[in-house]
């Protein structure tokens, strides 16, 4: 009886470091997948905030300095 009771609990000590090796990689997965999510979507808002203000100066510049403001009726 103790015999069985010993397997058994060694079945499910084994059963249990599986799913907590199973639960790192997943949690580990998340992280990752978190990670590039973010980085994914803060270069591009990134890249139109130092890119913009030069596409916009070049856009004023190929217009000639018109504004709304310029325009007389």
């Amino acid at each position: 009886m103790d015999q069985e009771i010993l397997n058994r609990l060694l079945t499910a000590e084994k059963k249990i470091d599986a799913i907590y090796i199973a639960v790192n990689k997943t949690r580990k997965y998340i992280l990752i997948n978190a990670i590039i999510t973010i980085v994914m979507l803060l270069l591009p808002i990134l890249g139109a905030l130092l890119f913009l203000p030069t596409v916009l100066n070049g856009l004023d510049a190929v217009t000639g300095n018109l504004s709304a403001l310029d325009i007389e009726l």
